[in-house]
């Protein structure tokens, strides 16, 4: 492997500080051909399934890269903006409300934001933060509960891009924020003003993204970690174990994922007599396909059809001051020991006048 030229930093240059912010990431455009390049990248991640490779191109590119882009364009379509992608514009925004909370607290920063698969990419953004002058970055992916399928990929994506690099920044990692005081409070307050304004429902569904049951087996942490959300969410609350329930939505291929699923668990709820159900989804921090789509439109659907009467989905925390706040909290721990002062600002001719106390002991 051979490494790119890079310039000589100079040995006694300022360290920078960058905080880069990863998410899933989303097509460029809510088009087949768009959906297709991004699901090519995305179930193209050995991470994603892990299935032999050669089985599994076969199948990628044989039938599902033939078939769901059409689909799945439609239902991008159905939630696009004019911004464009929900998920990449409260994303943008997440960065840039973080960087003006950690500069109003004194430290110096770049923040960026990059995502998994699809543009900006994680390795385009490091391009960028390295030719800033970036020599320590701090990875923070936007999910909470950590997979292997989801925070392992964007680590193998930090270092994929390190190995063609000649001074690789210092890095470090957040690998998870599950039990963060400040994101189970931001999740609470979110949930409590849909209450204030609306009403409490007769049952809360917490729904998470899904993984195949056979992750667990292996050893990925992942659904203790939402069920510990669940408990320390529901506790902020104050509702007991009867008052809520935790689902796994996004179920892709034939094989067993992680069970009660979404859809059947509200489809059931009101075959049982439930009428009125929030549904909020503490595994996403920005509104996107999943939760927009998925749950807003899909699940809605399967509720009301079934004989429930009101289905109220409470939106993801997206850019919300409280959260904005948590996260500020959680980059200033993982910071800690790296200086993130302003540099001083350089002495004026005036300044480098000796002063009259000086002149007087000179003298």
């Amino acid at each position: 492997m051979s490494f790119a030229p890079e310039p000589a930093r100079p040995a006694d240059a300022a360290d920078t500080t960058a905080v880069l912010l990863c998410n899933l990431g989303t097509p460029d455009a809510p088009t087949p051909s768009a959906v297709r390049r991004f699901l090519a990248e995305f179930l193209g991640d050995p991470r994603v399934v892990e299935i032999p490779r050669p089985i599994w191109w076969l199948i990628l590119h044989g039938v599902i890269l033939r078939v769901r882009p059409r689909q799945s364009a439609a239902r991008y379509a159905s939630i696009w903006t004019a911004e464009g992608s929900p998920l990449t514009t409260w994303t943008d925004v997440l960065a840039k409300r973080l960087a003006g909370n950690l500069g109003e607290r004194g430290h110096r920063v770049l923040v960026r934001y990059g995502m998994r698969y699809g543009n900006p990419s994680i390795p385009s953004v490091l391009d960028e933060l390295k030719a800033a002058g970036a020599t320590r970055v701090l990875v923070l992916p936007l999910y909470p509960q950590y997979a292997a399928s989801t925070t392992a990929s964007v680590v193998d994506a930090v270092l994929g891009w390190s190995r063609r690099i000649r001074a690789v920044p210092e890095f470090r990692f957040i690998n998870r924020f599950h039990d963060d005081t400040g994101y189970i409070g931001a999740l609470a307050r979110r949930i409590a003003d849909h209450w204030d304004a609306e009403g409490r429902p007769e049952k809360l569904v917490m729904s998470f993204h899904g993984i195949p049951k056979r992750s667990i087996t292996l050893g990925d942490p992942y659904h203790g970690e939402c069920l510990r959300t669940a408990h320390l969410l529901a506790e902020r609350l104050g509702i007991s174990a009867n008052d809520y329930v935790v689902t796994f939505q996004s179920r892709l291929g034939r094989a067993e994922w992680l069970q009660p699923y979404t859809e059947p668990t509200l489809a059931n709820l009101a075959r049982q007599g439930v009428r009125r159900v929030d549904v909020v989804c503490p595994g996403f921090t920005s509104d996107n396909l999943e939760t927009l789509e998925e749950i807003n439109q899909e699940a809605r659907e399967a509720f009301l059809h079934a004989g429930g009467t009101t289905f109220g989905y409470i939106p993801c925390l997206n850019d919300r001051t409280d959260w904005v706040r948590a996260l500020t909290a959680l980059a200033e721990r993982h910071l800690q020991g790296w200086d993130t002062r302003p540099a001083p600002a350089p002495e004026t001719p005036l300044q480098r006048l000796p002063r009259a106390a000086d002149r007087d002991t000179r003298a």
